[in-house]
């Protein structure tokens, strides 16, 4: 058992804000064990999950907790308000920060609210919705031919869904996305988080006095109604809700359509055996899961006692993140094969919406945006493709989610 103190690690690897080679950067996590020393944006410290198994136990270990009081760094000031990340690290009292009873409490009034029916029901509404955005799409074509199938097709889809889902006014969805986009980027100025954090709670705080005011068939209206024994949300656990809801269902949705389409256009062969019917759509959106996973890197856990993990202690006070991207080419789990991407890979389990009890509350309605929205697109467009090569495809800066600028393709 090998104890190398955060401070002390001379095998440090620096995640690049600019994500220019997620897979080498992957690789690389893995090669260094379970559990790696790595350094995210401004220079914190922290401890990387790399492995399968390994991150599959630890996310229902209590010993790993969500409580940033736990965070050594944090005590000792060492972690700035203004440090990029520290929505994911500090997001407010939600289902993100608390564990045991209080995050059962947050779940089970939560569950109350996003039942799978009005996942469910939704349906109709993401294949009008489709169905519209493909019919835009031969017009949005430039004098090359070329779409950005992202800004046309991927990004408004969840969008408009989630904003119907939540009964937000389409107005606000605009400014919505800018700060998101903002609050994940590696490369927002460190004085602006917490101006836009306050800013999205204005917004959230507005649109719950506007649903006290007036309910609505929707889930921000849901949420404030849901009790359990005559306990319900306060205010601000409600839009705190509402936010991570935003992030679960949206963005990992644009997230999954586009790698899924950048995967079937790189491997024509496997798009050939979808669309001769010999491999499923859901086939297609769990290979993408596990091979170009939404979310690369997410700070959750601290440690409240010493972990070993695999001959690696993660000391007492520590912060650990699960390396989702690294996680899902993890050839322990997924055999020999399991850097290429292959539709005909026997189902396994993989952890690209969570583990346990903190699985994504937004996974449910982001598989069924891309069973639809993928058969639907290539059935309109059957011999879509790539504009670009694969390899010129750009990440956005953002550590903790996979997203590319755009994604240029010819819809044949």
């Amino acid at each position: 058992m090998t104890s190398c103190p955060l401070a002390a690690a001379d095998e440090l690897i620096v995640l690049d804000p600019l994500v220019r080679d997620l897979a080498a950067e992957g690789a690389r996590l893995r090669a260094a064990g379970p559990a790696a020393p790595v350094e995210l944006p401004g220079g914190v410290r922290v401890w990387a999950l790399t492995r399968h198994a390994e991150a599959r136990r630890l996310l229902t270990d209590g010993r790993l907790v969500k409580d940033i009081g736990h965070w050594a760094a944090w005590q000792r000031g060492e972690i700035p308000r203004t440090w990029p990340l520290i929505g994911l690290a500090d997001p407010g009292p939600s289902m993100l920060t608390f564990d045991g009873p209080e995050h059962r409490r947050l779940r089970a009034l939560t569950a109350q609210a996003l039942t799978p029916r009005r996942v469910a029901a939704m349906r109709p509404r993401i294949e009008a919705i489709t169905a519209e955005l493909l019919d835009g799409l031969p017009a949005a074509a430039g004098p090359d031919g070329r779409v950005d199938l992202k800004s046309t097709f991927a990004y408004p889809l969840p969008m408009a869904v989630i904003g119907e889902l939540l009964g937000i006014d389409t107005a606000r969805i605009p400014r919505l996305r800018t700060l998101f986009d903002g609050f994940f980027s590696s490369q927002t100025p460190p004085e602006r988080v917490p101006e836009i954090l306050q800013e999205l709670g204005a917004i959230f705080a507005a649109v719950l006095e506007e649903k006290k005011r007036t309910p609505g068939d929707d889930l921000t209206s849901a949420l404030l109604s849901a009790a359990e024994d005559g306990d319900r949300l306060t205010d601000e656990e409600v839009i705190n809700t509402v936010q991570v809801l935003i992030t679960a269902g949206h963005e990992t949705t644009i997230s999954l359509i586009v790698s899924a389409v950048a995967a079937l256009g790189a491997h024509p062969e496997q798009y050939a055996l979808v669309r001769s019917g010999a491999v499923s759509w859901e086939a297609v959106v769990e290979e993408t899961l596990r091979w170009d996973p939404p979310t690369t890197h997410v700070l959750i856990r601290f440690a409240t006692e010493d972990i070993d993990v695999g001959g690696t202690v993660i000391g007492k006070g520590d912060g650990v993140i699960v390396a989702y991207g690294a996680i899902g080419r993890d050839e322990a789990q997924h055999g020999p094969t399991a850097t290429a991407f292959d539709v005909t890979r026997p189902a396994a389990r993989h952890l690209s919406f969570g583990h346990g009890p903190h699985v994504c509350p937004g996974a449910p309605l982001s598989r069924l945006e891309a069973l639809v929205a993928l058969p639907a697109l290539y059935e309109r467009f059957p011999d879509l493709a790539l504009a670009v090569p694969p390899a010129t495809l750009r990440h956005k800066p953002a550590v903790t989610q996979n997203e590319l600028y755009e994604l240029p393709v010819r819809l044949g």
